[in-house]
């Protein structure tokens, strides 16, 4: 048999749940595989000068087989997909797991396979995502006007925290970690796992548990490498990126609470919304939520409440 060779690409820092994730897909596989197998981690491509935003056209180039990259990469290929990026749309992770486990899951494959050059191995949960700044406590809206936000390389996400008051500014994670103790940036949003990764919490003193966005990372491969494969090698990694798949899942289950233990209270200040100040970011961004419910089919946000 010819050895199986796979370089998988990544953008955090190796305990990320993203890259224990990949180390655990590369487990399987060696376990399947032995010495048939040849597999490589590049946990953080930030490490060699690359942009997060790099890492598809690393797969689609070869030089790279699989990589894992946030879902808001490819909404210009599969739009649907901004579903998951919607702001409060998604109430908790058991509702989102069903749907990767569902028909969502399987339409996106669908997609990815019809209109992109990358085969979708799976969706994980980059975490609900929460915001953090260096100038003051957020609890309402009004607290964030004026305040500049660094923001993913999203339409919905710029909309959306425009309406909150940020001024967003949408740039490469590489670049705001570059620059996250100059001042440009008052503010970001991620989940707590990259927050507390990135190192941001030595430099924002104020966490607010907003949860106003779902984070979806779609786990891929360079589509035509997989179908050079003989079918037995592709059902041996199919089935070991589901079992990834599942693996993260559990990972970002727990993820939040064991950040949150690590976060220094003499350092950092968290604010928990209530419920009538999650009600005002809620209001705020009804606009971009209605402007999307006309944009995207219905039967796609069927599918996510099924």
């Amino acid at each position: 048999m010819t050895t199986l060779k796979i370089r998988f690409g990544g953008y955090q820092n190796p305990n990320s749940i993203h890259n224990q994730a990949a180390v655990f897909f590369g487990q399987i596989l060696q376990e399947k595989l032995g010495n048939d197998l040849d597999f490589e981690l590049i946990g953080n491509v930030l490490n060699l000068g690359r942009n997060s935003g790099d890492l598809p056209n690393m797969v689609e180039s070869g030089e790279l087989t699989c990589c894992y990259i946030s879902t808001v990469r490819f909404t210009e290929w599969v739009p649907e997909i901004s579903i998951l990026d919607l702001p409060f749309l998604i109430k908790d992770r058991a509702q989102v797991q069903r749907a990767f486990r569902g028909q969502l899951g399987a339409y996106f494959k669908e997609q990815f396979e019809h209109k992109t050059t990358f085969k979708l191995m799976g969706i994980w949960d980059n975490g609900f995502r929460h915001i953090t700044n260096k100038v003051r406590p957020i609890r309402t809206p009004d607290d964030c006007s004026g305040l500049s936000i660094r923001t993913q390389m999203s339409d919905i996400h710029v909309e959306s925290l425009g309406m909150m008051g940020f001024k967003p500014i949408p740039v490469d994670v590489k670049v705001f970690v570059d620059e996250i103790a100059g001042p440009r940036f008052d503010a970001q949003d991620n989940p707590l796992t990259n927050t507390f990764n990135f190192g941001v919490h030595h430099y924002h003193r104020y966490f607010t548990l907003s949860g106003h966005f779902f984070g979806g990372t779609a786990f891929i491969c360079n589509a035509k490498v997989f179908q050079s494969w003989p079918e037995k090698i592709q059902e041996i990694v199919m089935n070991a990126a589901l079992e990834s798949t599942e693996y993260q899942w559990k990972l970002a289950s727990q993820e939040d609470e064991h950040i949150l233990k690590q976060i220094d209270l003499k350092e950092n200040d968290i604010v928990y919304l209530t419920d009538e100040e999650r009600e005002l970011f809620r209001k705020a961004v009804q606009p971009v939520l209605k402007k999307y419910q006309e944009i995207i089919p219905a039967e796609i946000f069927q599918m996510l409440q099924d």
